[in-house]
């Protein structure tokens, strides 16, 4: 079994991510979540993307992920209950109060091992299995050698991060959230203080402890090899348009792994694609070697949000036009590339374009304004437009 398994904050970004390849989502409910700061999903809204998933005959899989402390025992049992009741596929826990509390109340709930154990070794696992454990989410951590022995020895289901933030700690083992700021980075209050840059005595310089993001894309063949099942992207938090870019070139890659047509230059060119929809560069960091400073940002750095995301298609209308919420400003002229769930990438340069009262305008400046284009053909609701950057022809 082979997953692309994406993070969703909210229904929006599950729906999103379900379209455009992924074959399983994890999400937060508002408790014993690490993303407090991400929208996050009611009850209701829980057996709404559950009941969604199956539809689709996909997976859901809910984070109950945060350390806990004894006040949140309280009520624990109830919402795992609550999740077993609306269907949900698997939590991923961290904490081993709450297999046991699984354990002891037959809760006919799947489990997950959370990447906040930092399991790196295979006698770890082998505890967890004998637990119950399904599936252990590897930390961030681990090499090559790492993943193979520990598939070897256990034979469990394994889960590996391929795309997103790194953690300056051991896989979110972290305090300084805490004594900084007071919010605590393992009940899901982290500030991200490895993101700052700090100045060094009195001189101009500064320093930062900023991993650069990890991308696992030229090894994933390698690492289906070795036994991985499930291929992780990080970021609850991250925009539609990320989710949408980055798991599409996944699903891409994925599909073309097997049926045995992937080329170094499909791999260059999603490398590419999936790169420019981040602010950080990223890299392999620990599969294939120790990080170096090479990995790392230690002397500060710019992170310039692009501008590529145009808008995104809500429906087509009569006279090959498509509706089209802006989401950055366009204007005619501008060549672009509209992407989508089931369609190829089409380039497209804006020749007209009109204000949602059918008034011819140059331009698309304010936000979220509805506008539509001219498209001599059919476009799936759900599309995203973006500037054109790459030429896939170039790679060839």
């Amino acid at each position: 079994m082979i997953e692309l398994l994406a993070p969703a904050g909210n229904l929006e970004r599950l729906k999103i991510a379900y379209l455009y390849g992924a074959d399983a989502c994890y999400i937060g409910g508002y408790n014993y979540s690490l993303r407090a700061n991400a929208i996050n999903f009611s009850d209701k809204e829980l057996k709404e993307a559950c009941l969604f998933a199956h539809n689709l005959n996909k997976k859901l899989y809910v984070t109950v992920n945060i350390v806990l402390h004894n006040s949140d025992l309280n009520g624990l049992k109830e919402y795992l209950i609550e999740l077993e009741n609306i269907g949900v596929d698997a939590v991923i826990v961290s904490d081993i109060a709450v297999i046991k509390c699984i354990k002891d109340n037959n809760i006919d709930l799947e489990v997950h091992l959370s990447t906040q154990s930092s399991t790196l070794n295979y006698e770890a696992a082998l505890f967890y299995k004998e637990l119950g454990v399904k599936r252990i989410v590897l930390a961030r951590e681990s090499s090559r050698e790492d993943i193979k022995c520990i598939k070897d020895k256990t034979g469990l289901d394994l889960e590996c991060f391929i795309q997103g933030a790194m953690c300056t700690s051991i896989s979110g083992k972290c305090v300084l959230s805490n004594v900084t700021t007071n919010r605590d980075s393992n009940r899901g209050g982290c500030a991200q203080i490895c993101r700052w840059t700090f100045k060094i005595d009195d001189k101009e310089e500064i320093f930062s402890m900023t991993p650069k993001d990890l991308n696992m894309s030229i090894y994933l063949k390698d690492m289906m090899d070795i036994g991985v099942n499930s291929f992780k992207v990080e970021g609850r938090m991250r925009s539609v348009y990320y989710i949408a870019t980055v798991i599409s070139e996944y699903r891409k890659l994925f599909d073309k792994i097997k049926s045995n047509t992937l080329t170094e230059a499909d791999i260059l060119y999603s490398n590419d694609i999936i790169n420019r929809c981040a602010n950080r560069e990223s890299v392999p960091q620990f599969y294939d070697k120790f990080p170096t400073h090479e990995e790392q940002y230690y002397l500060g750095r710019e992170e310039v949000s692009n501008q590529d995301f145009l808008g995104i298609v809500l429906k087509n209308c009569e006279d090959n036009k498509i509706l089209v919420e802006q989401r950055n400003y366009f204007k005619i002229g501008d060549v672009v590339e509209i992407f989508g769930p089931n369609m190829e990438p089409i380039t497209y340069t804006i020749n007209k374009i009109y204000n949602e009262d059918f008034e011819s305008v140059d331009v698309a400046r304010h936000p979220r304004m509805l506008t539509y284009l001219e498209v001599d053909r059919i476009i799936p609701e759900g599309a995203m437009v973006r500037l054109k950057v790459f030429d896939k022809n170039s790679y060839l």
